[in-house]
Formats: structure tokens, sequence, C-alpha cells
């Protein structure tokens, strides 16, 4: 065990910790999945609270427009375009060096979730799609391991913690994920860093007491800093018996039912990327989104979007082709930020 030092006095003189509960943090082990706005805020948390092992897990690569609201990341850092993983891990290890902190850049899937995840005590969840949080859902019920959901757009945020066995968990509340093209993102909707900082703080929280031993209530934080709205909504009862996850225990994300499926198309520069529900996207309604980010043209067979140096030829039934990259990461990354998942 790592000594308690008086880096951490003022959060041991807080009641709900003590030296006993300092000292359960700091032989904690954390996973924390996106090293974008929520999860570079909720790592530094975690960091200088002193949990005693963060691994860091993260597909892309630091931009320019990610400064704003990416709290350790640089000028730098974008200018090089270093991994995510890798900046946050510098920056984190020159905060506290008492904690190990394991950068991996790494697309979170099914074929790796068991083995970056297996020795977690907790799963932070920073991702940017629905994909990968049912993903991590179904591997927290199914291991038993709690995990902490957020997610901002614009100025509105939400989050709330998953105690397998003990609370619903998020396909009792949202038992499909969003129709795809049907939600917006940061990338076409923007987001405040106020409110990325305060959901951030609420799942930290939230962290901290599952790892002291405390059970925290089953709350859902919504918050939207514009409209100067705060509302803790009670989830208690809101488990479902009859969930296909937690009630019937069918891992249908684990077990890869639902993926989104990728290929390289041959001397192109390009990815196919074909969801895992096939759907009738309404471009109408998707170009009013596309149009403030970049150029889009239309038909009733395929949608062009010129965007940020890809070219992205969308189908309606979801299927897309990426041009612009051969690496499945980040086509799968694009796909996320502008169509969803």
């Amino acid at each position: 065990m790592k000594p308690v030092t008086d880096r951490y006095s003022r959060q041991i003189l807080f009641s709900g910790i003590g030296p006993e509960g300092q000292e359960k943090i700091q032989n904690s082990r954390v996973v924390l999945i996106g090293c974008g706005a929520l999860g570079t805020v909720s790592a530094e948390l975690l960091v200088r609270a002193g949990v005693g092992r963060l691994q860091l897990i993260d597909r892309d690569f630091v931009e320019e427009s990610n400064l704003q609201r990416q709290s350790l990341f640089t000028e730098a850092d974008a200018r090089s375009a270093i991994p995510k993983a890798v900046a946050a891990e510098k920056a984190l290890r020159s905060i506290n060096s008492l904690v190990d902190i394991n950068g991996i850049v790494q697309d979170l899937t099914v074929e790796n979730i068991e083995d970056l995840c297996r020795e977690s005590d907790i799963i932070v969840d920073g991702t940017d799609n629905f994909e990968t949080r049912y993903l991590i859902n179904d591997f927290s019920v199914k291991r038993g391991v709690s995990w902490v959901y957020g997610a901002c757009i614009g100025s509105y945020g939400t989050a709330f913690l998953v105690r397998p066995g003990a609370t619903s968990c998020l396909q009792c509340l949202f038992p499909e994920p969003p129709p795809l093209g049907s939600v917006e993102t940061c990338d076409t909707a923007g987001v405040l860093g106020s409110v990325v900082h305060a959901v951030a703080s609420f799942q930290v929280a939230q962290v901290l007491k599952i790892l002291v031993g405390q059970t925290p209530g089953e709350r859902v934080l919504k918050v939207d800093v514009w409209e100067d709205h705060w509302q803790l909504i009670s989830a208690a009862g809101a488990r479902n018996q009859d969930c296909s996850c937690c009630g019937k225990r069918k891992f249908r994300f684990l077990e890869a039912e639902e993926r989104t499926h990728l290929m390289r198309l041959c001397g192109r520069d390009a990815v196919q990327v074909r969801p895992s529900r096939m759907t009738q996207l309404d471009f109408s309604q998707l170009s009013q989104r596309l149009t403030k980010s970049g150029k889009v043209r239309y038909n009733q067979h395929m949608m062009r979007i010129q965007i940020n140096g890809y070219e992205i030829a969308l189908f309606p039934d979801g299927r897309s082709i990426i041009k612009g990259t051969d690496d499945f990461s980040e086509a799968r990354a694009v796909y996320a930020r502008y169509i969803g998942s």
C-alpha cells in the first residue's frame, strides 16, 4: 500500500472518508473508458483523490477543438496529434506520482473488454457513443462490477451509478439505444465545459462512495447549466425484473449480437461502417444537424458529407463509407461523432 501523505489531509478530514476510507481509495483500481471531456475531468479528480491504479482507455487523438473542455490537454498535444490516452497519462503523472496510471490507446470492443476491465473495482464512463455504453453495462452486470454512466451535450448533462444486483442497469432505464442518427453529438450541437465539470464531479463522487464502502442512493442527475436547472430523480424501484440484461441475463452487446461491423475498402483509403441496428434514416432531419459542421448533399438514395477532412457517404439503412482513413478505430470514431451509434 502506498503511504497516506499530507497531500490527502483535507480529504481525510472529511467525515465521509477519513483515514480508513483514504486507505481504501489508495488500494483501489479504477478503469476509465474515454479520455474526452468527461474522461479528462474525471481522471484528474480521481488522481488528485489518490486512487491506487487508474487505467485510461481511449482510441482518439488530441485536436485543437478539444482544448475548450478537455482539461488535461495542451496546445502542444494538439499540434502533435498525440493519442489522448498517452497525453492524459503524462499530464496525470505530473499531478500525482503516487498513482499507478496506465494509458491504453485502444478502442473498447467485445474482444478486449475482458482483458482491459476484469481487474477493476469500478468503471467510469467517459465515452462518446451508446454502443460502448451498452457493452460496458453488459460487462458490469455479468461480472458484478459497478459503473458510472455520464453524458453531456450542449448545456445539458446526466449521470447515474449502476450497482449490479442492487440498482437498475442501463437497459432497465433505456431498454434500447436511441434510433440511429436521432441524437445530437458534441460535434453537431456543441458542449459547454461547465456542464462537463458538473457531471464529472457527480460521477467521481459516486466512485469515491463505492470505493470507501458506502451505499449511494439510487438517483439520476439531470442538469442544464444554461437554464439553471438541477434535478436529482430517484430511480429506486426502477429496476426491471424482466430486463433482458440484469433480469434475464442476456448479454447481447457483450456477445456481439449488436455490434458495428467495419471493412476496409481495398485501394480507396476508406472504411465501410455497417451499424449493428439497421434503420431508415431521415436525411432531411440529419442534414439540419450536420450542415452546421460541414457540407451536406443528399437525395433519396444517399447523403454525402464533407467534414473535417473526411468524405462520408451515408445510405438510408445507416451503412456508411468513410473516405479519408483506413483505420477502423478512426472510422468508428468519425461515425459516432457525426451520425451516432
